[in-house]
């Protein structure tokens, strides 16, 4: 496995150095941001009646060095596909303007080859991979959003979302969780091991959204809460909540408010949120209501002068995220994670981006345990506008939360395609 990615590196930075179209219409094509491009005028003839289609495929190699299930490989991918309608442009109804309706679906690769985990051996929420869940194909989401055009000399000011949504895609959501691969960093953010808030939970509810001013913003949700929300079965179609038994569905309420700020001379941007969630589980009395408080950043701390009149951004961006919730009901108390890319760090590489990431939670739910700690690290080399390849490596420590698991070594491949 080892000397497959060995032999990767090189022909990744061959490929990106010197894979550059010659002909104007193929170069075009290579610099653009998606691979479909303006297939026969497509996209404009879309465009003009207010649709818009976008779709992404991203595949993950993990190959297991070493873990309490001993060492192989393992490969799970993620198909996603996401649509807008302006309804003004379709309709051509001025009234309407600011009314858009949105849908969603994807599909991820099930399988025992496709879930590393059944060889490192740990908690769901450290799994390698961040597409092991709800895995199969799955309606993602549909409804309408409203934002107001202008109001009271403000754009934009306040924005309102229903139908069929993932709360983890309207509160919590940070820049840099892209471009990691383990689940802890990537979907679950340490709540979803308390609730169902992973990147595969669908639920009816809503958003309210105030941007006042250009550096706040407050959002709140109000969703259906039921269990067994994330379960591939039920491929994100439990309109009625939990069907076995009703009663067990629930009401959730989550807050968050937020800052964009600009430091030093440099003004280098970041935004702060904090939040906070009620959640009803169906187990009745206070152990039926989880709470949880979070805060979270992201923040640009050092620029770099982009090389050869490139407008776009080089530099080093820091993001962290902490969870507090009761220890009597939720499985993991407190979470915390830090995560840093920058982009642009070597000569003539100036998309490229390096990352590490670090995810950390104590664990006390069982005689033994203690904590459990997820370490990534890899480089992102950027083919063009829309394909990049990353090889990345990960050590978990104590990854099913207790020393009586060993530790796990993986290395890998993480590519995407926009298209």
């Amino acid at each position: 496995m080892s000397r497959r990615l060995l032999f990767l590196l090189p022909l990744a930075w061959a490929l990106t150095a010197v894979a550059q179209p010659q002909d104007d219409t193929l170069r075009a094509w290579w610099r653009d941001n998606l691979a479909t491009r303006n297939l026969f005028g497509f996209r404009d003839a879309r465009g003009e009646h207010g649709l818009t289609l976008g779709g992404r495929w991203r595949g993950i190699y993990l190959g297991v060095l070493s873990s309490e299930g001993g060492s192989g490989s393992f490969f799970s991918q993620e198909l996603a596909f996401a649509g807008r309608l302006d309804l003004a442009k379709l309709t051509r109804l001025e009234g309407l303007e600011g009314l858009s309706a949105f849908g969603g679906a994807r599909y991820r690769q099930p399988g025992y080859y496709a879930d590393p985990n059944n060889a490192v051996d740990g908690l769901g929420l450290f799994n390698p991979s961040r597409f092991t869940g709800g895995t199969g194909w799955r309606l993602a989401e549909f409804g309408l959003k409203y934002t107001t055009p202008e109001l009271f000399g403000c754009e934009e000011l306040l924005s309102l979302k229903a139908g069929w949504v993932r709360p983890r895609q309207e509160f919590m959501d940070q820049d840099l969780t892209g471009f990691f691969v383990n689940n802890a960093v990537a979907s679950s953010d340490g709540v979803a091991a308390n609730i169902p808030f992973s990147t595969s939970f669908s639920t009816w509810g809503g958003t309210v959204e105030m941007r006042p001013t250009e550096w706040n913003s407050t959002k709140v949700g109000l969703f259906m809460s039921y269990p067994q929300g994330t379960d591939s079965n039920n491929n994100g179609l439990m309109f009625r909540g939990y069907t076995p038994d009703l009663s067990q569905n629930g009401l959730w309420f989550i807050a968050q408010t937020g800052a964009n700020a600009l430091f030093g001379p440099g003004e280098l941007p970041g935004n702060y949120v904090i939040g906070a969630y009620l959640y009803q589980n169906g187990a009745g009395g206070s152990a039926g209501n989880q709470t949880g408080l979070y805060l979270l950043n992201d923040q640009l701390v050092f620029r770099e002068q982009a090389a050869r009149g490139d407008a776009r951004e080089q530099g080093l961006k820091i993001g962290t995220l902490f969870t507090f919730a009761p220890s009597y009901n939720n499985e993991f108390p407190v979470y915390g994670e830090l995560n840093a890319v920058y982009t642009g760090a070597l000569p003539r590489r100036d998309r490229d981006s390096i990352i590490f990431g670090v995810a950390y939670a104590p664990w006390q739910q069982s005689p033994g345990a203690s904590y459990a700690l997820a370490t990534e690290a890899g480089y992102r080399f950027r083919l063009n506008g829309w394909a990049w390849l990353q090889p990345y490596a990960q050590y978990i420590v104590q990854p099913a939360g207790t020393p009586a698991v060993a530790n796990a070594a993986v290395i890998g491949l993480f590519v995407g395609v926009d298209f």
